[in-house]
Order: structure tokens, then sequence, then C-alpha cells
């Protein structure tokens, strides 16, 4: 049996068919894992902002102008007045020499 030429064009066919196909087949992958990545590139933008309003919210609640109310009246604590700062002093030791 002698092989002719509209065996070798099917042969052709076929393979280029099938690697179609695979080409196809990536592409549709490709196309869902940009899609999941847009969506968690959107999530982690979502992310970062929230995190920067909690730290924006803590900076905010542990300042000086929102805690001093909050501690003089719950605690009872108050601000000390200039005479009643006492600044205390290290005494420092002479350096050895070693």
């Amino acid at each position: 049996m002698k092989v002719r030429g509209r065996f070798w064009f099917g042969v052709w066919l076929v393979i280029l068919l099938l690697v179609a196909g695979a080409v196809v087949a990536r592409q549709r992958s490709a196309i869902g894992v940009a899609g999941e990545l847009n969506l968690l590139r959107t999530e982690r933008l979502s992310l970062e902002a929230q995190s920067a309003e909690f730290a924006r919210r803590i900076r905010e609640g542990s300042s000086r102008p929102v805690l001093v109310p909050k501690v003089e009246s719950r605690l009872g604590l108050r601000l000390p007045r200039d005479q009643e700062l006492v600044t205390l002093r290290l005494n420092t030791l002479p350096d050895s020499g070693s």
C-alpha cells in the first residue's frame, strides 16, 4: 500500500487541529486567570484603603486632644502644671579607659 498525498494532508490537518485546540484551551485558561487576578487586585486595593483608614483612626484616637478629655473624665487624672514637672538627670560615669 502506497501512502499518497491525501494521507499526509489528513495527518497534517489533524496535527494542525490539535495544536489549534491546545492554543484555544491555553487562551481560555489565561482569560480565567486574568479575571481572577483583576479580582485579587481590586480586593488588595480595598484592603489597603481599609488599612490606611484604620491607621488614621488609630493616630486620631491616640492623639492628645482626644486622650486628655477621656483620661480626665474616666480616670480623674489631669495634666501637670509647669511647676509640677521634674527633670531627672542621669549621672554619667567617667569612661574607665579600657
